[in-house]
């Protein structure tokens, strides 16, 4: 393990920057209409912005993120600094809150109720050199028979390489054994979003039309997400870095480490977001290879269903299909996946290929 990306250290591609200290992030809720901008920014303004990963800060891990992470031998220079800040002036109620660290929110001048929140993203950089991946009681897919202890497992994750050329992740196959599975890293945030109308700050767990906590692993580098505009200004807020994650993320997490990611922050106005993907309810999802519509609710049938009715809406206004001919070419055509079942809105998306329409 060589290095960190501390606070203001290291490459910052932006000329816009937002660390994360603890005025500058929300810690287990999201951020409303009422709250404050941290950031004000024009429209197509590109951000590098420092996220945290809530993992060695959260009660259960001891709050002490140099004590958690010096068990697994990790050097107290290798933990970040604005983590350790933040577990040593900031509380969080874990009965009420949820565990998820987001910075912002930021203002984006001329976003306005109806348009889009047009996110790209530019860069992805692990600011360390190891994650963690978690399982707790109540949790998880299998909660009730996973943790099949009393407490909490958290496994350490290591990066294969230096940090800004990593491809891989490794980890143990037993606890306490050599890392000896090996397996990619596709580094992406599990959390974008966009303030909800109100005074009322969303928990941090559930996603929905605001986004949030949606943990779409597509969204990485060179990825877009289009996001319903809430309030004025859109008060955008980013975090749950992972440096990867399986579909569905069944154990609770994914592999969860700090991000510095670099974004563009564009305004899409109603009547260009009409002509091009129809009425969105929810989040959308752009690649350079797919269109992702998403579809949420507690129960995973309906996220289907909702996935489905976007899907088809979308072939409507983005390819001039008619319903029944859309529905029939996802069903010879596109993968739905399952993007998480873990945050209590479960998470569908489909993957609709740009090359068929050429």
């Amino acid at each position: 393990m060589s290095h960190a990306l501390q606070p203001g250290e290291g490459h910052i591609a932006s000329e816009v920057y937002l660390p994360s200290d603890p005025g500058a992030v929300f810690w287990g809720r999201l951020p409303c209409e009422t709250d404050e901008p941290v950031l004000t920014i024009p429209d197509g303004t590109e951000v590098t912005i420092d996220t945290l990963s809530h993992e060695g800060l959260l009660d259960d891990q001891g709050s002490d993120p140099v004590a958690f992470f010096g068990r697994f031998g990790v050097s107290s220079k290798l933990v970040l600094d604005d983590a350790i800040l933040l577990a040593a002036t900031r509380e969080r109620d874990p009965q009420t809150d949820g565990p998820h660290v987001v910075t912002g929110p930021i203002f984006v001048e001329g976003a306005e109720p109806g348009d889009l929140l047009k996110i790209t993203v530019l860069e992805a950089t692990p600011r360390v050199p190891y994650g963690i991946i978690s399982n707790r009681h109540g949790r998880g897919a299998l909660p009730g028979e996973y943790p099949q202890g009393d407490g909490t497992v958290s496994v350490f994750a290591a990066v294969d390489g230096e940090l800004d050329t990593a491809t891989h992740g490794t980890m143990p196959r037993v606890a306490g054994g050599e890392h000896s599975v090996r397996f990619p890293l596709a580094p992406f945030l599990g959390i974008m979003g966009v303030a909800v109308a109100g005074d009322e700050r969303p928990h941090s767990v559930p996603p929905g039309a605001h986004g949030g906590n949606i943990d779409i692993n597509l969204l990485t580098v060179g990825s877009t997400l289009y996001l319903p505009v809430q309030v004025r200004g859109a008060l955008a807020y980013v975090g749950d870095p992972h440096f990867a994650q399986g579909d569905g993320e069944v154990s609770l997490t994914a592999m969860e480490a700090s991000l510095r990611v670099t974004l563009r922050f564009e305004v899409v106005t109603a009547a260009d977001a009409e002509t091009a993907f129809g009425t969105l309810v929810g989040p959308l999802a752009e690649t350079s290879e797919f269109l992702v519509p998403t579809g949420m609710s507690p129960d995973l049938d309906e996220a289907v269903q909702n996935c489905v009715r976007a899907a088809i809406a979308l072939l409507q206004a983005r390819f001039g299909m008619d319903a029944a001919h859309a529905y029939a070419y996802l069903s010879a055509a596109t993968d739905f996946n399952i993007s998480q079942v873990v945050d209590l809105v479960k998470g569908v998306h489909a993957r609709i290929r740009v090359e068929d329409f050429a």
